[in-house]
């Protein structure tokens, strides 16, 4: 691999008028500013539906596969002739620097709904047309889900009417012909992301960007994802979940984590040959040049909790098939370009499969400061060359955010011993950033706060916490031509071009 640096930013994030960043005129602004800086790669979250109930989180969703409609950019519909101007002319007054996920909702199902009755009586469409047909394999059972759920004012799919619940042809035919305009127009909003992201991506890659992705390993219960393969999870006769997923206690918690996602049947998915994974696979990298996959340690081995159970305690290790999977896996797919997600405690066996396939792990500068810093692997001297080196993620608080309200007084003292002064906060993020650039590791990310030197304010994601995550934006003017030559020029010196 090529000494490469990007910057982890999600869609909504950036700057709009609209409430929420989209796939937009700035979205094309922010390739422009990694192509002017050197940047090779830019790295995003899921690009999933989100729900409000589930707290925006893009972790949680109710497909793996469809786009989220609230990155559907206004003006791009203009642009394609689905809205006219008068139907933007009047906009709630949205914040700036956060986004309301609650009135953007509200505000760009209507602006959706006005885009599809103009669809529909335009001339038959041919690029939309094909867009079913390719995606039918997941489009199909998606949007009967959505229409579905509506009909069943927001239920969980297993609450539904039991013939329906269980997927009886005869009665879904029946619902399916007294929902066709809602089904429609999901195939129709799904068509419309496809469209504006492809060439979104297309843009990048033209620039010499590569855009990293993200897939969680588990799904959502309340999710098309579990209601049409409840075969290849591990559900009891009602299709709820007996055993769900999590991680065991830790240093960093007492009861562990209980995550509640249902988990895989390994035995049922290898009969089928991987099918599901495949096609997950296939189609985020028809999506994304490369892929990061969260939680990678469970195609390794994974920890199971009774779904009765509080916390995560009282679980168990499963053994998951890895390299008969990954196997299958790169028959399919030669060079799998994989980022696994192997932070926390990784055993060897995990690391033994990262290492027969040449899977890059990642590693977290803002966790090499604590004790025993001469031998954390997270420390820039023993960071390895196959590795995605972070000064942090999405979860972390910002380096600024870190230095004030979480790092300890010998943290602290760490730090500047090794960097060799007393650094001034103001200063602290480009020091930590250079840490980082000069390393060995392959490819390096910064998220966007740490670039701009933001405090605890910008976080993106404090995890076991419901609200007020996913919400911060990029302002406009804070992307000054000071910044863009500072990091063009670190980019330049530590060979990352």
């Amino acid at each position: 691999m090529e000494r490469k640096s990007g910057i982890l930013l999600h869609i909504t994030s950036l700057p709009s008028s609209y409430g929420i960043g989209d796939m937009g005129p700035e979205a094309y602004r922010f390739v422009d500013f990694l192509a002017e800086t050197r940047q090779s790669l830019w790295q995003i979250l899921p690009l999933t539906p989100t729900d409000l109930v589930y707290g925006n989180s893009p972790y949680g969703s109710i497909s793996v596969l469809a786009g989220n409609p609230l990155l559907i950019s206004p003006e791009l519909l203009g642009r394609d002739g689905f809205l006219k101007r008068e139907d933007t002319s009047s906009l709630p007054g949205f914040p700036a620097d956060k986004v309301d996920y609650e009135g953007v909702s509200n505000y760009k199902e209507n602006l959706l709904n006005l885009a599809y009755e103009r669809f529909k009586k335009m001339e038959n469409n041919r690029e939309y047309e094909e867009f079913c047909t390719e995606n039918s394999y997941w489009l199909e059972d998606y949007v009967l889900f959505v229409a579905f759920k509506a009909y069943f004012h927001r239920q969980v799919w297993s609450e539904w009417p039991t013939k329906i619940r269980d997927r009886q042809k005869e009665d879904m035919q029946f619902l399916k012909k007294d929902l066709h305009d809602e089904i429609e127009r999901e195939k129709f909003i799904q068509y419309v992301f496809a469209r504006q992201w492809l060439s979104l991506k297309r843009y990048c890659n033209e620039r010499g960007i590569k855009i990293i992705g993200d897939i969680p390993i588990y799904v959502s219960y309340d999710s098309v994802d579990l209601w049409s393969n409840t075969e290849i999870f591990k559900l009891d006769n009602e299709k709820r979940p007996y055993v769900v997923a999590g991680v065991p206690p830790d240093y960093f918690s007492e009861t562990g984590q209980l995550w509640g996602n249902p988990v895989y049947k390994w035995e049922a998915l290898k009969k089928r040959g991987y099918d599901w994974w495949i096609q997950r696979i296939e189609h985020n990298l028809k999506l994304f040049n490369l892929v990061r996959i969260d939680h990678f340690r469970g195609f390794v081995a994974y920890w199971e909790v009774p779904a009765t159970e509080k916390t995560a305690v009282n679980g168990k290790w499963i053994k998951a098939p890895a390299v008969d999977f990954f196997c299958k896996l790169t028959e399919k797919f030669p060079c799998l370009p994989i980022i696994a997600e192997d932070l926390g405690v990784i055993t060897p066996d995990v690391r033994e499969v990262m290492h027969r396939y040449g899977f890059a792990g990642m590693k977290v500068l803002l966790f090499a400061f604590g004790e025993g810093l001469s031998k954390s692997p997270y420390i820039p001297h023993n960071v390895v060359k196959n590795c995605i080196f972070y000064t942090g993620t999405h979860d972390n608080n910002t380096i600024k955010g870190w230095f004030e309200k979480e790092a300890k007084f010998d943290d602290k003292k760490r730090l500047f011993s090794y960097i060799g002064r007393k650094a001034p906060v103001e200063e602290l993020h480009w020091e930590l950033i250079r840490l980082t650039m000069m390393s060995v590791a392959d490819t390096v990310i910064f998220p966007m706060q740490d670039i701009l030197g933001l405090g605890e304010e910008a976080r993106m994601n404090r995890p076991a916490t419901s609200k007020g995550n996913w919400e911060w934006r990029l302002l406009p003017d804070e992307i000054t031509p000071t910044l863009k030559r500072k990091l063009m020029e670190i980019t330049e010196i530590y060979g990352r071009t």
